[in-house]
């Protein structure tokens, strides 16, 4: 999986390498530490950025609900697997803090999430069950996938 390998080509070669920004090149710096192409080598560059969306957007589960726009109404789908363990994201709405946490704890999936003040959401765990929530801090938890 590209997400954690660590060789290149990958998302976390350049991590080993000491980045803390997306890279225009995935070898920006190689192994033996030389630049790919000076002329052409930005080490601020959006173009692989889509995996931060599908990260909280997917691995996270945090979801529009196109009937609610800007947040009203969040959907929750955790997609625990792929060799993740954990993962947490949060998303600033203009209600305020969207956050999913999950982690996998002996065959248990633990969800944490927070909803803002005045504003709802819906949370299905992968087992497919639907649960309505309101604002605030829940907690919940399912056997693993």
């Amino acid at each position: 999986m590209l997400l954690n390998r660590r060789q290149y080509p990958s998302w976390l070669y350049p991590v080993t390498k000491g980045a803390t920004t997306i890279w225009e090149r995935w070898d920006g710096i190689k192994e033996d530490g030389t630049f790919q192409d000076p002329g052409m080598n930005s080490f601020n560059h959006y173009a692989y950025g889509a995996i931060g969306m599908w990260m909280y957007s997917v691995v996270a589960g945090i979801g529009l609900d196109e009937a609610h726009p800007a947040y009203k109404h969040t959907r929750i789908t955790p997609r625990p697997g792929g060799g993740l363990h954990f993962a947490e994201a949060s998303v600033e709405s203009v209600y305020g803090k969207v956050s999913s946490a999950w982690q996998v704890v002996d065959g248990k999936l633990k969800l944490n999430v927070e909803i803002p003040p005045n504003t709802t959401a819906t949370v299905t765990m992968p087992d497919g069950r639907p649960q309505e929530i309101g604002s605030g801090a829940w907690e919940f938890e399912s056997n693993a996938p």
